[in-house]
């Protein structure tokens, strides 16, 4: 999963960036307005976390010039403790959800989850298929009760797939959501993490639709 993280105080930045890395995300970067909503309209992202008060563009315009272009990526908010009028302000705006500073970072990383676990129409943050079970809130995968060890990059992109179980995902899908902005993309590493994890946990989780990408198989 790929995250815009937005937001102008380069300490808070550095440590919301570093602990979106530890929770499984790939994390791009803006410190400002005008980078936000050049970045959230040009690159896909599963999530924004997007505070208000920003120099150049303010939050809330940017939120809301997002939503005018018809971008339904979900958006946490993020504002002042009293400012009540903002968080309706960014839910008017078509903010889905708001968090008040300052907070603790394991509510920001639920809500997150939450977020876009509904943007999948999926409401349990347990994601399973057959015997094999992703924990969102840990990062845990087991199967058959037993923990299974993965790599980050592996664990990123099982966690896409269970995500959009069923479906036909791209090779440049993947890559885009995979990996932050700044990282050297190679979409050759995607068939190297597909292998490593059909290893892993079975030869026929991962079906491969010649032309088209990669499918989670449903569980017979």
């Amino acid at each position: 999963m790929r995250l815009l993280l937005v937001e102008d105080d380069p300490v808070l930045r550095g440590q919301l960036h570093q602990m979106l890395l530890q929770a499984g995300y790939a994390v791009d970067e803006a410190a400002d307005g005008e980078s936000a909503l050049h970045l959230g309209t040009t690159e896909p992202y599963d999530a924004v976390v997007l505070d208000l008060g920003l120099p150049r563009l303010d939050g809330l315009t940017v939120l809301q010039r997002w939503r005018s272009r018809g971008l339904t990526v979900p958006v946490l908010i993020l504002t002042a403790r009293d400012g009540w009028h903002e968080k309706v302000a960014g839910i008017d705006a078509g903010a889905d959800d708001y968090l008040a500073k300052p907070f603790h970072t394991e509510e920001l990383l639920a809500r997150l989850r939450a977020l876009v676990r509904r943007s999948h129409g999926l409401a349990s943050p347990l994601l399973q298929r057959g015997d094999i079970t992703l924990d969102t809130r840990t990062g845990t995968v087991t199967q058959q009760g037993v923990t299974v060890s993965l790599t980050a990059q592996e664990y990123r992109l099982l966690a896409y797939l269970m995500h959009r179980a069923g479906e036909v995902v791209s090779r440049s899908e993947l890559v885009e959501h995979l990996y932050a902005q700044d990282f050297d993309r190679d979409s050759n590493t995607v068939e190297v993490f597909v292998g490593r994890l059909r290893r892993k946990l079975g030869a026929d989780l991962i079906e491969t639709q010649r032309g088209m990408g990669y499918r989670l198989v449903p569980a017979p």
